[in-house]
């Protein structure tokens, strides 16, 4: 689509603060309420582990969520699936500000994950609107969204907790996804041409992903190099509350602190992205992911581990992933062009499936005595698989003379 974007218009492309918010209020959405879990299991009187699947699910469905979603947005065009998708979420979020019991919040939880739609087809409507190397600058800039959000989300959400309790995280979850909501409906023009292909058929498009080496390579680096946030998500208000001792409104304080690098991530990707190139760009950002992680777990190996060492060094984490993910996007959507909504949703699909189970296994491997060690080699070994897996990319494109 070549019309400039006029914001207010949907009649044209989305303005990039349109998509921003979309992605922002994702991400809101998956950590506002952490700084809560211990207490929230105190509510309703269950196991902890009981509450942090409450991650782990919600990831799981999101998952799926993307890989019905893509082929869904290809075939009707992206405004209505984005419309339906916040229309459910909001719904979902009043259930679950009222729900009395554990299994009725993580019903509800799992009702959540329609958001997962602004955040997948975000993505998909930067690549409709441009090519390649200018997508992974745009997704760059978009998914600060995803950044500015996780610095501000844990602490209001502690402070909101101690202030009036957990519910509150979902009433301001409601407000805020209703401002969204109208934004999208008044500025969020149509981008696709739509594919012309039934559900079905779209669905018979994912062999021709399924068999590209490139897709695999753009998004495994990807997954693999999220999951060790995902694994962070399930792990770390855990580690707050029974390694550190920190309180809710704490843990929110210091949970935020990838986010930081993340945000630095995202604007070196819109600044370089273009000139330095996709490969080199996620190269840098898994291994800056892996030292950063690395270092952390050595200074907790000589004694000198605290909140403070295991919370700051998630900035690290951070910076490689806003590298890493925007320009690993944008690789994976251009591999078939045409069908960017279906791409982005199976490359989305495995990266947050992938989170899922790896935020249910720090879940189970955390305890007192194990203290944040456990937590912290589950996501040096996914970072390091992210950093072998793009130097295998690049090593075939050398191989074939592509680079």
């Amino acid at each position: 689509m070549t019309r400039k974007p006029i914001f207010l218009d949907r009649t044209t492309p989305p303005h990039i603060v349109t998509l921003i918010l979309m992605t922002g209020l994702a991400a809101l959405a998956m950590n506002i309420f952490l700084p809560s879990l211990p207490g929230m299991a105190l509510y309703f009187d269950a196991d902890y582990r009981l509450l942090q699947l409450s991650v782990a699910v919600y990831l799981a469905v999101n998952a799926v969520f993307q890989i019905l979603l893509g082929p869904l947005a290809d075939q009707v065009g992206r405004r209505p699936v984005v419309l339906w998708g916040l229309g459910l979420f909001l719904l979902a979020t009043v259930g679950c500000a009222l729900s009395q019991s554990a299994l009725m919040f993580l019903f509800f939880r799992m009702m959540q994950a329609t958001i997962v739609a602004a955040m997948v087809l975000g993505r998909a409507i930067v690549r409709d609107m441009v090519p390649q190397d200018q997508a992974a600058s745009m997704i760059g800039y978009v998914t600060m969204g995803m950044a500015v959000v996780p610095m501000i989300g844990p602490a209001l959400g502690g402070i909101l907790d101690q202030a009036f309790g957990w519910q509150a995280n979902f009433w301001a979850l409601l407000v805020l996804g209703g401002l969204v909501a109208f934004l999208v409906w008044a500025d969020l023009g149509e981008t696709s041409g739509r594919s012309g292909l039934s559900y079905a058929q779209q669905f018979s498009e994912y062999p021709q992903l399924f068999r590209s080496l490139r897709f695999w390579g753009y998004a495994g680096s990807s997954a693999l190099s999220s999951g060790a946030f995902f694994a962070y998500l399930g792990g770390a208000p855990y580690i707050g509350d029974h390694v550190f001792g920190l309180t809710p409104a704490q843990v929110g304080l210091y949970f935020g602190a990838p986010a930081v690098g993340y945000f630095i991530g995202n604007f070196i990707t819109g600044k370089f992205s273009v000139r330095v190139g996709v490969n080199r760009m996620v190269y840098w950002g898994t291994l800056i992911n892996a030292l950063g992680i690395g270092v952390n777990l050595a200074l907790f190996y000589a004694g000198h581990g605290s909140a403070f060492v295991f919370f700051g060094f998630m900035i690290f984490m951070g910076l490689g992933n806003g590298m890493t993910i925007p320009n690993a996007t944008a690789g994976a959507l251009s591999v078939r062009p045409e069908l960017a909504g279906t791409a982005s949703g199976l490359s989305g699909a495995l990266m947050i499936g992938g989170g899922a189970a790896l935020s249910a296994l720090a879940g189970v491997w955390m305890t007192p005595e194990g203290g944040a060690m456990a937590l912290l080699w589950i996501m040096l070994i996914t970072a390091i698989g992210a950093v072998i897996t793009i130097l295998l990319v690049m090593r075939r494109e050398v191989r074939l003379g592509l680079a």
